[in-house]
């Protein structure tokens, strides 16, 4: 297994007039290869939790394992961690600063001891890895697309060659055909790499679309952890809390409603289409 978080609490500025407890007794286990959305409202505690996973913030109580070694052991090696877990901000373009696409690719790779070979291969690689053309590996990164920025980016984190990358809202911001090309390149590079993705989004037609597995966060807590169906089918509860589940849902339920014996279980477009077909052929 991957990462344990074990009875994890956090506490901003204790002891003063701003203490605030943002996280409250998570327990998770995640496995190697598993896709994740996480998920929760703003001030929910899922930026503070992420960045748990590999030592940025360290948990006021209760531990954080990562192949079974606690990351908050005295001698425990957190540059090592950060190169293996991969954390891409909201926002990912503001990480970008130097002058071309391939050197700002190229400086996590260097600072791992790689011969200046290794590191070329493995910032091509990246770029590829996330549709960056050829003509633009030599422009500067700030005249790119807000789109491509996030691409070149998320590159320069998997150029680490880490086995979780996270990424923090990877699409605010961005149109819906720029949207679905970086989370298509994300369910890409998981299916080929085979490495564990967690992904932060308020999108619940993207979560439902991409990932294996949905955390829930509200108030600091995990209340619900299930494959997307499962999570989904709690979308009155979900509504309680300033979440939705996908427009699809609410369009099956409505169906069924009216007396059409539809699945209510179909989270996707996709899956919505199949079952009010077979609807329709059990009819003819």
């Amino acid at each position: 297994m991957s990462i344990i978080i074990d009875k994890l609490n956090y506490i901003y500025s204790p002891g003063t007039a701003y203490e605030k407890q943002a996280l409250k007794n998570i327990n998770l286990v995640i496995e190697d290869g598993e896709f994740i959305g996480l998920i929760g409202h703003t001030g929910s505690g899922k930026s503070t939790l992420i960045q748990h996973l590999n030592g940025l913030v360290k948990a006021t109580s209760g531990g954080v394992y990562y192949n079974g070694a606690d990351i908050y052991d005295a001698d425990y090696n957190l540059k090592e961690l950060r190169t293996k877990v991969g954390l891409v901000f909201q926002y990912p373009e503001h990480q970008l600063f130097e002058t071309t696409v391939l050197k700002d690719v190229q400086f996590g790779p260097k600072n791992l001891s790689l011969t200046p070979l290794e590191v070329d291969l493995r910032a091509y690689g990246a770029l590829k890895q996330v549709g960056i053309p050829d003509d633009l590996i030599d422009a500067s990164p700030f005249e790119l697309s807000g789109g491509q920025k996030r691409r070149v980016a998320i590159a320069g984190v998997l150029a680490m060659e880490p086995e979780v990358l996270i990424l923090d809202e990877p699409t605010a911001g961005l149109d819906p055909k720029g949207r679905d090309e970086i989370l298509d390149q994300i369910a890409k590079i998981h299916n080929e790499r085979h490495i564990t993705v967690i992904l932060v989004s308020h999108s619940m037609e993207d979560v439902a679309k991409y990932v294996g597995r949905i955390i829930v966060m509200d108030h600091g807590m995990a209340v619900y952890d299930g494959a997307p169906k499962a999570v989904f089918s709690h979308y009155k509860e979900l509504e309680q809390i300033g979440l939705a589940a996908p427009q699809v849902t609410y369009a099956m339920h409505a169906l069924r409603e009216r007396g059409i014996p539809v699945t209510t279980e179909a989270t996707t477009v996709m899956e919505a289409g199949a079952a009010i077909l077979a609807v329709w052929k059990g009819i003819k």
